[in-house]
């Protein structure tokens, strides 16, 4: 498949769980398809405890190739992913559309972050599996 679908992974601060989709996704799924996130309000910097887990646990360092991004700022997407806002989750123009339904870890437990963080690899992995095998759209 050489023209990938591309993914936007979605939430509100673009600071954390999206962070670690789109992380993720370029990891483990990066053949399948490309992994974009952003947020309707960005922040400074990525949540801390998202870029030290995702190090320590897959050695990613995410500063040195993401940061928080706008909506205004994707591609043209053919899947939204929405991590789970509890407010209104931003619209994003797309083919398909899922959402996650994941809770926010910050300010959390490092054992809550690893709980996401590995809700978000299998989910990652499984949409991954989807679109290889069922074309979503």
């Amino acid at each position: 498949m050489n023209n990938k679908p591309k993914v936007a992974f979605i939430c509100v601060h673009n600071s954390c769980r999206s962070q670690m989709a789109e992380a993720l996704g370029k990891h483990f799924a990066g053949d399948v398809f490309e992994s974009y996130s952003a947020g309707t309000e960005t922040k400074p910097q990525i949540n801390q405890d998202a870029v030290r887990l995702i190090k320590k646990i897959y050695n990613i360092d995410m500063e040195q190739t993401q940061y928080s991004k706008l909506i205004t700022e994707l591609p043209e997407i053919d899947i939204t992913i929405k991590m789970g806002c509890n407010v209104i989750c931003p619209f994003v123009d797309s083919k398909y559309e899922e959402d996650w339904g994941l809770d926010d870890p910050t300010g959390k437990s490092d054992e809550e972050f690893e709980k996401i963080i590995e809700e978000i690899e299998k989910k990652i992995k499984d949409l991954a599996h989807k679109i290889s095998n069922e074309k979503l759209y």
